[in-house]
Order: C-alpha cells, then structure tokens, then sequence
C-alpha cells in the first residue's frame, strides 16, 4: 500500500482534510513512475487549488494491485479508522468483472463500502469500471449498468469510465500488457476524473468549516 502524503503520526491523520483512494491497480500505478501515477498528480493539483477554496488536502492512496470490490470491502473499515477521510474515492470493479465474479455481490459489496464511507462521516464516489468488448454485449452491458445502478441507489456522485480519453488507442497510451495505461496516460486520467470530484471537494471543505467550534 502505497501512501501518497506524508505522515507524521497516528495522532495527526485527520489534521488536514483527506482524500482516501481506494483502488486496484489503475490507482496504484502498477507499472507507472511513481511520481507520475495520477493519484500522485492529484495530490500535486490540490496543492494549487487553494484560490478555489480547497486548501491543507493531502491524498492518500489505499489502492492495491489485483484487488476486488469484496478485498476492499475487507480492508475499508480499517484504512477509515486510521486515515478518518472526508472524501473516498472507490475505483474498484475491474477485477471482478475481469474474473467473471458475480455483479449481484459486487454490486453489494459496493453498497456496503458506501454505507461505511457515509458512517464515517466522509462522502464517497464512485468511478464507473468497464470491461473488454470481448466479454460479449450483454455481460459487458450489464457490467456497466451496475455502476450507475449502485450511484443511484445510494445517490452517491459517479465519475464516468476514466480510461475513456485513452482506451481508444491501446498502442500509444498503454504498456505491452495492453491492460494498464502508462505515464503519459495519467494526466488524461485525472482530468477525466477532476471535473466530477471537484464539486464533492468543495461540498466536503463547506461541510468541514460549518462544524468546526
């Protein structure tokens, strides 16, 4: 498990407000430089951002390679009492759609983790997975379907497909693997995810002002 900001100390993980990446591989940056990887690049964009009201952010990135939505429902409550976020990111679904695993449970384990997330007191999102064409249209339809099904149902914020800017072309924005984009991918990817995020953001700093004595 990768940290992306840097701690001090058990007692001061909720100093600063917390974005909590809870991924697979895509955000571990398997294969990537590791300062180029686009939860790095977050990270370095919240540092900019404090003329949009966003300010003392720090990420940190919870993201394991191969993980599926049940792993990280496993690991969830631990890394929330540790890091205690106001915003959790789950990019997760893509193993379990890449291993044939059944939707229902996914979608279930999802729900879950929102559940947890909300108990906790942040707010989560979730990114929208897709899997090859080549598992046929009507696994491929339903496997997409879930996302939007689970984001309605718990009306959490969704973040539309985030290799969509570079799944079109394998060749220049991928490594030999063909799975997994590459360092010049990443920046794509973050933009792909930073419109939707940024109104959760600011959503999660208001709601942190208004409690504070």
């Amino acid at each position: 498990m990768l940290l992306v900001a840097g701690l001090a100390g058990a007692g001061t993980l909720h100093a600063a407000q917390t974005v909590l990446v809870w991924g697979d591989s895509l955000s571990a940056g398997y294969g990537v430089d590791s300062q180029r990887g686009w939860v790095r690049l977050l990270e370095q964009k919240l540092g900019t951002q404090a003329d949009a009201g966003l300010r003392g952010w720090k990420v940190v990135n919870g993201s394991v390679s191969g993980e599926t939505t049940a792993g990280g429902l496993a690991r969830l409550p631990a890394a929330l009492s540790r890091h205690q976020p106001d915003v959790v990111l789950i990019e997760l679904g893509g193993n379990d759609g890449l291993r044939g695993l059944n939707l229902k449970a996914m979608r279930s384990n999802f729900e879950a983790m929102i559940a947890l997330v909300r108990k906790a007191g942040a707010k989560p999102v979730i990114f929208e997975m897709r899997i090859p064409a080549n598992y046929g249209p009507v696994i491929t339809g339903r496997f997409q379907k879930t996302f939007a099904e689970v984001a309605d149902s718990t009306k959490t914020p969704m973040v539309p497909f985030f290799l969509a800017p570079v799944a079109t072309d394998r060749q220049k924005w991928f490594q030999d693997d063909g799975i997994h984009p590459n360092n010049a991918a990443q920046p794509l990817m973050l933009d792909a995810v930073w419109p939707h995020l940024l109104p959760v953001l600011k959503l999660a700093a208001a709601s942190r002002a208004a409690a504070a004595p």
